[in-house]
């Protein structure tokens, strides 16, 4: 088992637990790290003597867990591409997600900012998703990318252009009431962004729950590979991944939906774009840890919700794999 799994495995037992660890990964200072620092941090975990609760108090052992967390895939032990690092997404994702929440003239500006969110978080889920074991990536391992890119370009696509509907709409001026204008500018987008959130998800993991992913017994030994594993994993991470986004779009948007009608407002309005993205950054920071916290990184699968030909191999009764993020 990955010394990130590791880590997971008794560290990630309580939510609270899991927020406090996410809340220090996530600290984009880490992103300046070189990629040998995180191999020699990785060397250092893997040869620690300590206890994990003793090198949790050794600052230095402390920092080498939070990069080796932060940087490095715990189904593969490859370092992850620097923009889909975790530390990454809050940067990255928060003026994307602004830039969706602004006004647009047209549908088509609107699909372009659609098309650029769902693009990345795409990318981010694909990199750290789970490392997927496939019977038929031995036999034919030159059409798996193919296959995959294909998934990630429909489901971004088809995001964007649904996500960009109600722009659409709004542009064509077949709305004949401010009633429906509303619905259509303010309420509509929200429910809408959670759930293309969890379809760019479903879709670009689509392999894991296809094709299974490895289950781990309690010493870490991989006794097989359960397409139901991956499904609960999948869906997991698309609950967690909707109930972020919508909720980030929720809050400034309500709150600000309240705003205008304030004397403030009325009087300033060039402060309501500046007060959009400090309530945007704002959610979006808050939601982030607790959002990868809701689930176990180490996932565990009840012995009866696997498949037979896994229970035949093995009398454990406790199973485990690597949910992703």
């Amino acid at each position: 088992m990955d010394v990130n799994l590791q880590f997971w495995r008794a560290e990630g037992k309580s939510f609270f637990q899991r927020f406090l660890h996410w809340a220090d990964i996530l600290d984009p200072t880490v992103l300046v790290k070189s990629n040998e620092e995180i191999e020699k941090s990785r060397l250092l975990l893997q040869t620690s003597a300590q206890t994990l609760q003793e090198s949790l108090q050794d600052e230095k052992v402390k920092q080498a867990w939070k990069l080796s967390l932060s940087s490095v895939h715990p189904g593969t032990g490859e370092i992850i591409p620097f923009v889909f690092r975790s530390p990454a997404f809050l940067p990255l994702v928060t003026p994307l997600v602004f830039a969706n929440l602004l006004p647009h003239k047209g549908g088509k500006q609107a699909f372009i900012w659609q098309f650029l969110f769902h693009s990345y978080v795409a990318g981010f889920t694909l990199a750290n998703g789970n490392a997927t074991a496939k019977a038929e990536e031995t036999a034919l391992p030159q059409k798996l990318p193919h296959k995959q890119l294909l998934l990630c370009t429909g489901a971004v696509s088809c995001a964007a252009w649904i996500g960009a509907f109600p722009h659409f709409v709004m542009m064509q001026n077949r709305l004949n009431s401010p009633s429906m204008e509303t619905f259509f500018r303010k309420f509509l987008p929200i429910p809408l962004f959670a759930c293309l959130s969890a379809f760019n998800v479903v879709i670009v993991r689509g392999t894991e729950y296809e094709n299974g992913i490895e289950v781990m017994d309690k010493n870490g030994k991989v006794i097989g590979v359960s397409q139901k594993a991956g499904m609960k994993a999948v869906k997991e991470t698309a609950l967690t991944r909707a109930a972020l986004f919508g909720t980030a779009v929720m809050i400034p948007e309500s709150l600000l939906y309240c705003l205008q009608r304030t004397n403030f407002l009325l009087k300033n309005p060039r402060t309501l774009i500046p007060l959009r993205l400090l309530l945007t950054v704002s959610a979006v920071g808050a939601l982030l840890p607790v959002s990868f916290s809701v689930f176990p990184q180490l996932g565990e699968i009840k012995r009866d919700d696997l498949e037979e030909e896994i229970l035949s191999s093995t009398e454990e009764t406790e199973f485990f794999y690597n949910r992703g993020v």
